[in-house]
């Protein structure tokens, strides 16, 4: 593979001395997959006791030298104990002896290790030798039987600084860092012997596994005390102990004042800079290493091992194409940690292709080969892929799963149909006993947790012997996010009873839970707590509390909490503006995506959707135009969430045309987008064209979903076409399996209100299996008022007002039915009972857009400066239309007042007043676009449609229930709303 000229310039051609040698073009076997963490570059200077043996002299020697080679340590050890002690003097072929000692170190032969200890005991000669044990000391620690070596080493008459140092080297590389640095103490405070250049990196090592930079750097001192400061070997176990505590400008300095610096140092600085965050530092490192002119500054695996992770963590594929075509350059693309981090970086960086087809030529593949491609396809969402793989591996290449396959695999589980394959690792994980390892019980309750099984969750948490904070907050971001918020409230107050100390996840998992639960009382106590522990710094909890006031309602605190933040992140300016839609605040939310671009940010897809929500909301066809210029000048319109955003937008601005011409011009067009057009068509009264729609998509072979159905169910609702709808209606549940939500009946239940099919909704309404909520009494009672039906409507408005007895809009409705059928009285008594309880209606309420800017109307005000003109223009046209046919339907003002007051209040309904000051500032052909707050009157409904003609233009009006398109006296909802 060679680098090509798309890898961004990273690496345009090899410095002479990074040329490969004919040799490194050669196919080459992969070597077995070492067992330390990095490879050789990063380890330390070898003991002078455990480098390689010379050539072996006497003929036993040769013997076992030969067997040891060969890997045959139990027959070397038969040839050492052939003849009984009595008679076989073995203080001459200490030679030999030292040879197995190091054989059994590099081949972890304990048992045959200690067969050798056995016969050097029984020798005081032998055991006077310092070599044979320094070898045996190094045996024993190689072997992790670091408690047999100090047995040995505490056994010694005298000690010399080989001694101490494996000693102290074995300490290191058994993790038992606080045991290394007492026994240096010891070094340094009972003997004369002065640290030597492999004792200082053992300690430094140390200091590294225990992060003590305060130590790291005593033991700097010491090295420069010693004059071994600029020693290559201890500079570089310097760079590493302050890399690793976070003090990186430390670890720079060190590498920078090097007088001499090899491969491990250069790798070493590279590997700090990576695991401190500061990736592009770290590459910036790497390519002014392969620059430099020396042959031994050519990149090795570890080198390479370490920055594809860098690329893999920041999505840097070019730059992972270029260390890839370097690799191969160099021969290395053959190592076996090479092909597992090519694996990784390409799944990471989203092309499976690529990671797969690497997969499948590598040879030896190992349980991290199997874990980096399984851990690839779970991130990518590929279920099947996942549990593929995972079956695959011991049955391709006898590789056996581990915690880190099992812990890989849980993310690709999102959905109740992943529940079995969580079921199946978890009784892996069972038979193998990987589950008593906290990580993976921990990921198996959020796995059963996001599929639905809060039940399950709880039984692994319960069956938990240690319970650590992490399991907790598994447990409680369980239910916090996936069902039962108040549970989770009552898990976090059972954990601080136990005296377990919450985290910053437990906090933000337990804000979350208030915000889904609307509980703003506890929500303000635990912020309260984040005040007083100092958590509020912290940018997970400034989101978590961000999302609680928001979610409860509290924009002015979110916005205090919002401005409070000095370094604002993609991820605050998303919260705050959808925010603000959400609460029905969107001229703050567009406010609020202006203010992101005027202080230079670059707005997020997230920010673009809440910006587009805001444009629906307030039907600003002009500024929604705006905004999808400015996605597609960023070049995010094709995303799917932005995408269907612009469909909404366009639909619920009333502009059809626009959101169905981008929906046919998507590359990608999925089941949402589908289904949010087909939508648009039904609210704006295209019943037939959703239809139609709707039929296409089954053609194209999706399947339509339970928010599918809405839509069409609402186009028919409202094109009036009752058939059409109760056929979907029933093709949903046995066609398409969907079970019926309260959408899907509030839905058919309006359907047929509409078409005066006032008992057949009455009784799908008593005989539904969920419990109808408010939604679908008022859509019922609002079609007894239109049919004029009574006796029902008061059964039903007394349902109504006993379920919310607090909203005003149900009294308004039920008043007004009882007004339309002349029933006073009743009228007059639920409008008391609105004053006594404090209700207010809410006034008719227009607006329009007209070059910019938005007018305000309201039914009744006169207080415009233009509203002479406004009303002298109504005059004008209704006389026109009068003359067309138009008869004021007086029995739209629902008030007992005489026929001339009752023409005066229909006059001044806020929509006429929007009409008539639309065509007054509008030229010829402009679309006149109005919204209101409420449904529009009869009356206003006819004297719209007339105008439309008269005046020659279309008109195009949106109340709280559909779209009104008027054009040549006709009205796109067929006089059917």
């Amino acid at each position: 593979m060679a680098l090509v000229a798309n890898t961004g310039g990273c690496f345009t051609s090899l410095p002479a001395h990074l040329k490969p040698s004919p040799t490194q073009n050669k196919q080459r076997q992969p070597k077995p997959p070492s067992t330390s963490p990095r490879a050789s570059s990063f380890s330390l200077p070898s003991t002078a006791a455990s480098r390689q043996a010379p050539t072996p002299h006497s003929p036993l020697s040769k013997q076992i030298h030969n067997l040891c080679s060969e890997g045959s340590l139990h027959d070397a050890l038969l040839l050492l104990t052939q003849n009984s002690p009595e008679n076989f003097d073995l203080a001459p072929h200490a030679e030999a002896i030292g040879t197995l000692l190091q054989a059994c170190s590099s081949n972890r032969e304990l048992d045959v290790g200690r067969r050798v200890h056995e016969l050097i005991s029984s020798s005081k000669e032998l055991m006077s030798n310092a070599v044979l044990t320094t070898r045996l000391l190094t045996m024993y620690s190689m072997c992790g039987s670091p408690s047999d070596s100090r047995h040995v080493f505490e056994g010694l008459e005298r000690r010399n600084l080989f001694q101490w140092n494996a000693m102290i080297s074995g300490y290191a590389r058994n993790e038992l860092w606080d045991a290394a640095i007492d026994l240096f103490y010891r070094l340094m405070s009972t003997t004369d012997l002065k640290p030597d250049n492999f004792t200082l990196p053992c300690v430094l090592k140390s200091c590294g596994g225990l992060l003590d930079v305060e130590m790291g750097r005593t033991v700097h001192g010491i090295a420069l005390k010693l004059g071994l400061g600029s020693d290559t070997f201890i500079s570089n176990s310097l760079i590493s102990v302050y890399g690793k505590c976070g003090f990186i400008d430390d670890a720079a300095q060190v590498f920078e004042t090097m007088s001499a610096r090899n491969l491990v140092s250069w790798n070493t600085m590279i590997c700090g800079l990576s695991e401190n965050g500061s990736l592009q530092e770290g590459f910036d490192f790497f390519r002014k290493m392969i620059s430099v002119g020396e042959g031994s500054m050519r990149p090795d695996e570890a080198t390479v091992v370490t920055v594809l992770p860098m690329c893999a963590g920041e999505g840097w594929l070019e730059m992972g194409r270029a260390v890839h075509g370097l690799s191969a350059k160099l021969g290395l693309v053959h190592e076996l940690r090479v092909s597992n981090a090519l694996i990784d970086m390409y799944a990471k960086c989203c092309c499976l292709f690529e990671a797969r087809r690497l997969f499948g030529r590598t040879l030896g593949r190992n349980v991290v080969s199997w874990n980096a491609m399984i851990g690839g396809c779970a991130r990518n969402g590929d279920a099947d892929g996942t549990f593929h793989l995972l079956r695959e591996m011991s049955v391709e290449d006898g590789v056996m799963a581990n915690e880190v396959t099992v812990l890989n695999a849980l993310p690709a589980c999102l959905g109740p149909s992943e529940l079995p394959n969580v079921k199946e690792l978890h009784g892996y994980a069972i038979r193998n006993e990987l589950q008593t390892d906290d990580l993976v019980s921990n990921a198996l309750i959020a796995a059963y947790a996001k599929c639905g099984s809060l039940e399950s969750a709880g039984h692994v948490f319960n069956g938990m012997e240690m319970k650590t904070v992490g399991s907790w907050n598994a447990l409680i971001g369980g239910y916090a996010q996936n069902g039962d918020p108040r549970k989770a409230i009552d898990l976090f107050l059972q954990m601080a009873s136990l005296g377990e100390e919450p985290d910053w996840f437990s906090i933000g998992s337990l804000l979350l839970a208030c915000a889904r639960s609307k509980d703003l009382l506890n929500g303000k106590s635990i912020h309260g707590f984040v005040l007083r522990n100092g958590l509020e710094r912290d940018s997970f909890i400034k989101i978590s509390l961000l999302s609680l006031y928001i979610q409860c309602g509290e924009t002015s605190a979110s916005r205090v909490l919002f401005d409070a933040v000095e370094e604002k992140d993609p991820v605050s300016w998303n919260a705050m503006i959808a925010g603000y839609s959400q609460n029905g605040l969107p001229e703050d939310s567009l406010k609020l995506f202006r203010r992101l671009l005027r202080d230079g940010y670059e707005p997020s897809m997230i920010a673009m959707t809440g910006a587009f929500m805001a444009c629906a909301e307030l039907s600003a066809l002009r500024l929604g135009r705006e905004a999808h210029g400015f996605a597609l000048k960023a070049n995010v319109s094709e995303d799917a969430f932005v995408g269907c955003s612009i469909i909404d937008m366009y639909a619920k601005c009333g502009s059809i045309e626009q959101a169905c011409s981008f929906f046919s011009n998507l590359k990608n067009r999925d089941a949402v987008s589908w289904t949010v057009t087909i939508t648009g068509y039904g609210i704006n009264g295209f019943g037939a064209e959703a239809i139609n729609l709707f039929d296409e998509m089954r053609r194209e072979g999706l399947k339509p979903d339970a928010f599918t159905y809405v839509g069409i169910l609402l186009a028919c609702s409202h094109a009036g076409m009752v058939e059409e709808g109760l056929r979907y209606f029933e093709e949903m549940k046995n066609k398409d399996g969907v079970e019926p939500k309260l959408e899907h009946y509030a839905c058919v239940a309006d359907m047929l209100g509409r078409a005066g099919r006032l008992a057949e909704a009455a009784r799908l309404v008593e005989e539904m299996p969920v419990e109808p909520d408010c939604r679908i009494w008022g859509a019922l009672l609002g079609a007894c008022r239109i049919h004029g039906d009574v006796s029902l409507g008061g059964k039903v408005a007394e349902k109504l007002l006993e379920l919310e007895p607090d909203r005003a809009e149900h009294h308004v409705l039920a008043s007004n039915l009882y007004a339309s059928a002349g029933r006073w009285d009743d009228a007059r008594r639920v409008r008391k009972r609105m004053k006594e309880i404090g209700l207010r209606k809410d006034p008719g309420c227009s607006w329009i857009d007209v070059g910019g800017r938005v007018y305000n109307f309201v039914a009744g005000d006169n207080r415009l400066p233009e509203s002479e003109e406004i009303r002298m223009m109504w005059r004008s046209l209704e006389e026109k239309i009068r003359g067309i046919g138009y008869v004021p339907d007086t029995a739209s003002v629902l008030h007992e007042l005489e026929e001339e007051e009752k023409l005066e209040i229909l006059r001044g309904h806020s929509e006429k007043q929007a009409m008539a000051f639309g065509l007054l500032k509008t030229s010829g052909g402009t679309k006149v676009r109005v919204c209101k707050n409420i449904r529009m009157c009869r009356d206003c409904h006819e004297a719209a449609k007339l105008v439309a003609r008269v005046a020659g233009r279309e008109i195009v009006v949106r109340d709280n229930k559909r779209f009104h398109h008027f054009r040549d006296g006709f009205c796109s909802c067929g006089d059917f709303w």
